[in-house]
């Protein structure tokens, strides 16, 4: 065992790493740049040269080899990062808000004058519940309504975007469960009798 003041053998050099040939057959140049290997293997690197990875770069096409339909659910799978993804809260949603989660016995949050404004002012009759906003744009329909003018209007609707109607368009059918989804928040919003089911997208 070496005791204080006792000298360590000289030390040395690390020994210098070899040096990544560019993988362009015939170069001969560092290859210090990386570009992905393939699309499936993006973690995996080819190592070029400068000029040799601009060229690389320059013929890269990620969707070589692939469909219309793939590139399409490719691109809707980058849009949320490869996660699925849901329409939460739209046009009403299945799970309104609780308003006890912001309960206020001391009525500190309502004594501010923007509260006192919304108290203050009346609604107009022409003017729709704000749940409903969204869901009458999506039906293209003004306030207040009956339940026939709903009802003529969501059958008009639904025969126009019906998938069996547009040749199975993926974009018909999402327009028609949007159109689904408005027309069940607006009729379960409206007095008087029961109202049919919207139709099924399939």
């Amino acid at each position: 065992m070496a005791r204080r003041g006792d000298r360590i053998g000289t030390l040395t050099a690390e020994p210098e790493a070899p040096v990544r040939l560019c993988e362009q057959p015939g170069c001969a140049a560092a290859g210090d740049y990386r570009a992905p290997r393939d699309r499936k293997t993006l973690n995996e690197y080819r190592w070029f040269c400068l000029e040799h990875v601009r060229a690389y770069n320059r013929a890269w096409d990620y969707y070589k080899g692939m469909s219309a339909g793939e590139i399409e659910a490719n691109l809707r799978s980058d849009s949320g990062w490869q996660r699925p993804t849901w329409p939460l809260g739209r046009l009403g949603g299945a799970n309104p808000f609780d308003t006890e989660a912001l309960r206020d016995p001391l009525g500190v949050l309502g004594a501010t004058p923007l509260h006192a404004q919304r108290r203050a002012r009346q609604p107009r009759p022409d003017e729709p519940p704000a749940e409903l906003r969204a869901a009458l744009d999506v039906l293209g329909l003004g306030w207040p309504i009956d339940s026939l003018a709903l009802r003529t209007r969501y059958k008009e609707l639904a025969k126009r975007y019906h998938p069996d109607a547009n040749g199975g368009d993926r974009q018909a059918e999402e327009r028609l469960k949007d159109i689904n989804r408005a027309y069940s928040l607006v009729r379960r919003k409206l007095p008087g009798k029961a109202m049919p089911a919207p139709a099924s997208a399939g």
